[in-house]
């Protein structure tokens, strides 16, 4: 059935067909509108939603119930990350699974509440002490933000970790038609094939201690060094075995092209008008959509940059995840930090407007 919906209706639609149960938040513009709504829809079907005195509160509450067992989701914007970055550390190191929603805007500090941005890529990585993995998944379109949602839930459980959403004002707050998936079978497709990781804090049944300090397997702290190498190789190495399994994006390839367009997020929307615009006026061009910017989709990247001639990386911000791009195809790099001077170019705006489909297009004709 086709309907009209948001983006942050569709992300608690995905929620709620993942079995969320439990939800705390802070009201913070432009993610409210996902609060508001787990207020309303969670006691309907038993769950819990609370809204917090702030942000610290909020995310200690969903560690809580994540250690409990219950399925967890939060929403935030930047301001709300960097205070919620203390205890996603915790959740790290404890393995608990939860859902954070970064609904991102324009930075930096209060920066432009209303206003689109998509400066938290990095941050969303690279937030917690200690620089340990997290799953971060970006959703391009109404559709995605559900669907990507109900894998989000399944990824945490799997992995035992915070998975971050990151989308942004524009997608959080437009209304699209869309026809949706049956995501209740979706998340039980999802749960069947990514299955339950193993937790050291979760499923025993009887009371054990909770630190989120190192320790050793049965939680106490410890100073022995087999004991501490052991526990952070493993907290690195759950994810990292598994990144090539762990990609996702949306590919559009033409045979010959001669420009690779990149993109993420609403930004991709503008990117694949370009694309169908450039090969109507006869211009050989492919596109590709990152789904989960972290771990970094570095197959995908490299298959998709051979035998082109330039990148083209569009994004709301400094140029953030082009950097990433110039680490993974440095071949493709002349040694020059000077953004738009080698062959991955940065396309980016912080006016907080959004990057248009001309703007795409002028590159392919460069």
């Amino acid at each position: 059935m086709r309907e009209i919906i948001s983006g942050a209706t569709a992300i608690v639609r995905g929620a709620l067909a993942a079995g969320c149960d439990f939800f705390a938040g802070y009201p913070i513009t432009p993610a409210t509108a996902i609060l508001l709504a787990m207020l309303q829809a969670l006691p309907k079907v038993g769950g819990i939603a609370i809204q917090g005195e702030d942000e610290i509160a909020s995310i200690g509450m969903c560690l809580g119930a994540a250690a409990a067992g219950c399925r967890v989701l939060t929403a935030t914007s930047g301001p709300g990350m960097s205070l919620y970055s203390e205890n996603l550390g915790l959740a790290v190191m404890a393995e608990l699974p939860l859902v954070v929603v970064d609904v991102q805007r324009l930075g930096p500090a209060t920066g432009g509440a209303t206003t689109i941005g998509q400066g938290d890529v990095q941050f969303a990585r690279w937030g917690v002490p200690g620089g340990y993995p997290l799953i971060v998944l970006a959703p391009s379109n109404v559709l995605e933000c559900a669907t990507l949602t109900v894998e989000a839930f399944a990824l945490a459980r799997r992995f035992r970790c915070p998975v971050v959403v990151l989308t942004d004002k524009e997608l959080n707050m437009t209304m699209a038609t869309v026809e949706m998936p049956d995501l209740l079978s979706l998340a039980d497709s999802m749960d069947a094939t990514l299955g339950q990781g193993e937790s050291p804090v979760l499923g025993r049944g009887q009371a054990i201690r909770f630190t989120g300090s190192t320790h050793d397997p049965q939680q106490m702290i410890t100073r022995r060094a087999c004991e501490i190498e052991a526990l952070n190789r493993h907290l690195v190495g759950k994810i990292e075995r598994h990144r090539r399994a762990l990609e996702r994006v949306r590919l559009d390839l033409q045979q010959g092209a001669a420009t690779l367009l990149v993109s993420y997020g609403t930004s991709a929307g503008a990117m694949e008008a370009a694309l169908k615009a450039a090969r109507a006026s006869g211009l050989r061009v492919s596109g590709l959509v990152v789904q989960s910017l972290w771990p970094v989709p570095e197959l995908a990247l490299r298959r998709a940059a051979e035998g082109v001639a330039r990148i083209v990386v569009g994004e709301l911000n400094p140029g953030l995840y082009a950097r990433e791009l110039r680490h993974l195809l440095p071949t493709y790099c002349d040694g020059s930090d000077r953004i738009g001077s080698d062959r991955i170019v940065s396309l980016n705006r912080l006016d907080g407007e959004m990057l248009t489909p001309e703007m795409y297009l002028a590159q392919c004709l460069r």
